[in-house]
């Protein structure tokens, strides 16, 4: 399987050498509140809405001060905003309260902060701190399931086996060649076999991605 793995992950470095975060960002706090508001919205369209409001609020003390209404209009071109601001006002407030206004660099800090799960968590220590991380979202685990890299629609369990048979220092990039392929070739509903660079090692195990 790591024999696999690798040949995988050098044909996908090969498809996607730019493969890497789309979302807009000059802090690690505006990259966290960027991979929060980035859930069930495109990285497009969040980078439309963090531009309007990074200009204006961009660290934990701005979030906590501003009216939650104010926060819901400037983010309210995203999907679930009213959660999703709820969320970033209390992870901003829980910043200053206990971190210092910083965000921690370790997992099971971050993973304490309100709208933070293990996903978010990963994806802002591997892009923000340049730490080991591997984020699995919707694209990861449909991609690792058809591949037959795992065969669990837990994104903890697929993360824990992906951790498990990639080397540490592929976590980060594997995380953007899995989202890259999915978005572009192994889609949900329309997979683009006959255009897909891994088609002669991949067995197109059925993946019903409804259920993910």
């Amino acid at each position: 399987m790591r024999k696999r793995i690798k040949q995988i992950l050098d044909l996908l470095c090969q498809e996607y050498p730019e493969a890497g975060t789309m979302l807009e960002f000059n802090s690690i706090f505006e990259l966290l509140v960027a991979v929060i508001l980035s859930a069930q919205t495109t990285d497009t369209q969040v980078n439309r809405v963090t531009a309007h409001l990074f200009s204006r609020y961009n660290t934990a003390r701005d979030i906590a001060d501003l009216d939650l209404a104010e926060l819901e209009e400037l983010i309210k071109a995203v999907g679930l905003y009213k959660n999703k601001a709820k969320n970033i006002q209390a992870m901003s407030k829980k910043l200053i309260e206990e971190y210092g206004g910083e965000v921690p660099a370790e997992l099971d800090e971050l993973i304490k902060l309100p709208g933070v799960g293990r996903k978010t968590a990963n994806v802002v220590l591997a892009v923000g701190f340049g730490l080991p991380g591997l984020g699995v979202d919707t694209h990861v685990k449909r991609v690792a399931n058809r591949l037959g890299l795992v065969h669990t629609q837990n994104a903890d369990k697929v993360e824990k086996e992906l951790k498990a048979l990639i080397p540490q220092e592929m976590w980060s990039k594997s995380h953007h060649l899995l989202i890259w392929h999915g978005r572009r070739v192994c889609k949900a509903r329309t997979p683009q076999c006959g255009q897909c660079v891994l088609d002669p090692l991949c067995p197109k195990i059925e993946y019903e991605s409804a259920r993910a």
